[in-house]
């Protein structure tokens, strides 16, 4: 049985603090949808601080980050020389709500921020990086990458070799999640010779252009990204034209 629809948000390529901006109206939208209308019926927005009404409760936004810009998570903050040395560079420099060390973000990147409901899905925390990981995979092996691989916890993400094709780093507050992961589509890699790419030293980075020997953007990977999502997080997506209020 389906788990009901999640609402799509395109942003295209936009600065990397709109798409947080546009992640925390969702945010407040799948909250709201918590409230006594929310029982109504699984997965429908009843309005609310960033809602829209008739609109499903849980979305994913989707964007690609139109500058270069360094995030951390909870660990892992560049000291005061580093991050001098990285804007020097051209990159803006972002503290994020999630898990994990430093990483990068940058055109050619395809970031996807799912906003769903953990408690609703009986879905533990780990189950659902888990999701994130298998649709991924499941991506890969549309585009013939038959061995990528997650691996093993305490990593995250999804590898081809000893080489991070997709970064994952979540937040949970009262089971709404946000944030999610970051696939290297067509992303200038050598950004990442500047960091310590989320605190795992000996590891590589790689796109799926690198892997794929061509050219693969953004565009490309969309519709079997959100087939992908389909599969894994059972559900129905429905495109959305506004980011909300």
């Amino acid at each position: 049985m389906s788990r009901g629809a999640v609402r799509v948000l395109r942003l295209g390529a936009v600065p990397y603090a709109e798409a947080l901006r546009v992640q925390e109206r969702c945010v407040a939208a799948a909250r709201a949808a918590r409230g006594p209308a929310a029982l109504a019926g699984p997965g429908a927005a009843r309005g609310g601080p960033g809602g829209l009404p008739g609109l499903p409760a849980e979305s994913v936004v989707l964007s690609e980050p139109a500058q270069p810009v360094y995030t951390w998570g909870l660990r892992g903050a560049p000291g005061a020389a580093a991050a001098a040395a990285l804007r020097a560079r051209g990159a803006a420099l972002v503290a994020a709500r999630r898990g994990g060390h430093i990483t990068f973000h940058g055109p050619g990147q395809l970031l996807a921020f799912p906003v769903l409901d953990l408690r609703r899905r009986r879905l533990p925390l780990r189950a659902y990086v888990a999701g994130l990981e298998a649709l991924v995979l499941r991506l890969c092996r549309r585009l013939g990458l038959g061995a990528a691989r997650a691996l093993p916890p305490p990593f995250t993400g999804v590898w081809m070799g000893d080489s991070k094709l997709c970064a994952i780093g979540v937040h949970c507050g009262n089971y709404i999640t946000s944030h999610g992961l970051a696939l290297n589509c067509c992303t200038d890699l050598t950004w990442f010779d500047h960091i310590v790419p989320c605190g795992l030293e000996g590891k590589g980075v790689t796109s799926l252009s690198h892997e794929l020997g061509q050219h693969v953007a953004v565009s490309h990977v969309l519709e079997p990204f959100l087939d992908s999502f389909q599969e894994v997080f059972d559900c129905t997506l429905v495109s959305s034209e506004s980011p909300g209020d």
